[in-house]
């Protein structure tokens, strides 16, 4: 067999790319959001996440973990979405970037099912908070000139507000961009940090 069959074969047998693990993670994680804001978190079992997006139940095991950490792992991947921010973008683009991740239809879904759950599933609402709005939080504070926790945790209030809690109960649709600019702005002047930078960013 040519040395680039042989290769592929190997491939094929073993551990695969990068590349493939990626997209059948986003696969699973894509079906459990789905599942999870349909049925709730202890109707959804791994069976039924591993029937939804195509794969062996033994792969979510081998990929992510346990019904618990898969649902704290579509936490993640929505934060890690959010804060994929170049170095040079300040306040202001991550503000937009919360709103438009906090508002989405998956955040949201995400977020009625931790409150839903959290009396039966304590545990779960903890690292939910610590994995989310905590991060947030510490990521908005990073951004503020003199690192402020308290102003930071006011700002991320904000970026929720009204519109968020709409959201929750059914009676508002997501933001687009436009939107989303608006709200963050208008966040970020109540604070007064509209063009706040970080000391060494002047």
């Amino acid at each position: 067999m040519p040395e680039t069959q042989t290769a592929a074969a190997s491939r094929r047998r073993g551990r695969p790319p990068e590349a493939e693990r990626a997209r059948r993670r986003d696969d699973i994680l894509d079906a459990a959001v789905r599942l999870f804001v349909q049925d709730g978190f202890e109707p959804v079992t791994l069976d039924r996440i591993a029937a939804a997006a195509h794969v062996a139940k033994r792969t979510i095991y081998s990929y992510i973990g346990d019904r618990t950490e898969v649902f704290l792992a579509a936490v993640e991947r929505l934060r890690e979405r959010a804060l994929q921010l170049s170095p040079s973008d300040g306040l202001e683009q991550l503000a937009l970037a919360i709103v438009l991740t906090l508002h989405s239809d998956d955040a949201i879904g995400l977020h009625r099912l931790a409150i839903g759950e959290s009396h039966r599933f304590p545990d779960l609402a903890v690292r939910f908070y610590d994995d989310g709005p905590l991060s947030y939080i510490a990521a908005l504070r990073s951004r503020l000139p003199e690192s402020d926790a308290d102003r930071a945790e006011a700002l991320f209030a904000l970026l929720l507000g009204e519109p968020h809690r709409q959201r929750l109960l059914g009676l508002r649709q997501a933001p687009d961009r436009a939107e989303a600019a608006a709200h963050a702005s208008a966040a970020l002047s109540a604070l007064g940090m509209t063009g706040t930078t970080r000391e060494g960013e002047r």
